[in-house]
């Protein structure tokens, strides 16, 4: 006879910032954040981007609520960092919209980067940069 196991809800959110893009799935838990298979602290070496990814349980007050699971690609540690509180964000309004949404939105975090590297033109050396012009 098999046994069935309970399904563990979670709720889901797409980061992105510049070229990181970052899934984030949120648990019902004791505040454990695992980056990539790794912790927090073993991920991120600066403590400016351990605050980034914190800020948007700090502003619902969900610290201790819910563990995070991330899978983050692309980018450089500040676009990841980025990409996963806005995940991150999206997916506390998943899980609790009326509390959280005002909250999250008047803070700025819903609102994707859109800043990305512009893509190099034929003809030039990079984006913008042409080769020296030379009148003889």
């Amino acid at each position: 006879m098999a046994t069935k196991k309970a399904a563990k809800t979670y709720f889901y959110g797409t980061g992105r910032r510049k070229n990181a893009v970052a899934c984030v799935r949120i648990l019902p838990g004791k505040g454990q954040i695992t980056i990539n298979d790794k912790s927090l602290d073993d991920y991120f070496g600066m403590e400016t981007l351990k605050l980034i990814v914190n800020q948007p349980m700090v502003a619902t007050n969900s610290v201790d609520k819910y563990d995070i699971i991330c899978k983050v690609i692309g980018g450089g540690l500040s676009g990841q960092a980025g990409a996963i509180r806005h995940g991150l964000s999206r997916a506390l309004v998943k899980a609790d919209e009326e509390a959280n949404k005002a909250i999250l939105k008047k803070a700025g975090f819903l609102t994707r980067d859109s800043r990305m590297k512009e893509r190099k033109k034929y003809g030039l050396k990079k984006a913008r940069k042409a080769s020296q012009f030379s009148k003889r």
